[in-house]
């Protein structure tokens, strides 16, 4: 006997939940029944898959590679519930789109309204977060498809090309690299290098493309922002020099704030921006889809 799908859900909302009554309430049925499920799906297994204590329910090891597998078990089960309903008519229904928030603010407003106007029927729920909180999801099922930049580690994954997105180096209007021409990272080398926190893939991009190893920091030991905003304005501040994706610096990102923006003289000033989704989901042609709409727009 093979354990159910229902099973497999209980045990997901379980593990997600930590106990038996709000498992019961997200699954919006009796606790004894979510109950009974997980002990039928142990007994199908041949072994316990958590452990009822005061505090909670605590999945033993069989329990946790169970729910590893479960997510996957039921994104391919979603998946196929979804090809069969939008089967003909493609991006119809609910999408799920995870965006990367060094993105997100600058693309979508040019594009929402043209994937509406195409596609009507489609209904976008949209989820900003950092690359690997969004890798996560879609890899669990939780997104059909993300927005990221690339290089990105994309095992497991398809993806379809939006664009490139030029790197520029922002600098305090005052600096003394201010000027008409490309500046190279050598002349960057000695300057306080700003860039957003870890988790960013912004970040490795704007070091990988000037062959920095790490970030260069003053004396206090440098600073982080949390978003480009921010950097945007401890970089007016004098703080130091930072890089911006050309669309933020295109979306208005930078005015009415004293910054100089330089093209940078490297091999590699550039992301490249791509949706993806699971390698092998049925949702990979719309995935395509998408990226077609965003690169007309």
């Amino acid at each position: 006997m093979l354990p159910t799908l229902r099973q497999l859900q209980y045990l997901k909302l379980l593990a997600e939940h930590g106990s038996f009554s709000r498992a019961a309430e997200a699954a919006n049925v009796t606790q004894p029944t979510l109950s009974a499920g997980v002990q039928e799906l142990e007994k199908i297994l041949g072994a316990p898959v958590v452990d009822r204590a005061r505090s909670g329910v605590i999945l033993t090891p069989v329990g946790e590679e169970a729910v590893r597998r479960a997510g996957l078990i039921l994104a391919q089960a979603e998946d196929l519930l979804q090809a069969a309903k939008s089967a003909g008519q493609p991006l119809t229904g609910r999408f799920r789109l995870g965006v990367i928030p060094t993105v997100a603010p600058f693309l979508l407003p040019k594009v929402l309204s043209a994937v509406g106007a195409r596609y009507p029927k489609l209904k976008l729920f949209l989820r900003e977060d950092r690359t690997p909180a969004l890798i996560t999801a879609l890899k669990a099922g939780a997104l059909d498809a993300a927005i990221i930049a690339l290089p990105y580690d994309t095992y497991g994954l398809e993806t379809a090309r939006i664009g490139d997105d030029e790197l520029l180096a922002a600098l305090p209007a005052n600096h003394a690299l201010v000027g008409s021409g490309p500046v190279s990272p050598d002349q960057l080398a000695g300057e306080d290098l700003i860039l957003l926190e870890d988790g960013h893939c912004l970040r490795d991009h704007a070091l990988g493309a000037c062959g920095f190893e790490a970030p260069r920091s003053g004396a206090e030991g440098g600073f982080a922002a949390t978003s480009l905003a921010t950097l945007v304005q401890m970089v007016g501040a004098g703080l130091g020099v930072t890089f911006l994706p050309a669309m933020a610096v295109e979306a208005g990102l930078i005015d009415d704030v004293p910054i100089s923006i330089r093209h940078l003289d490297t091999q590699s000033p550039h992301r490249e921006i791509v949706i993806c989704w699971r390698a092998g989901s049925s949702r990979g042609a719309e995935g395509r889809l998408l990226a077609e709409v965003f690169k007309g727009a």
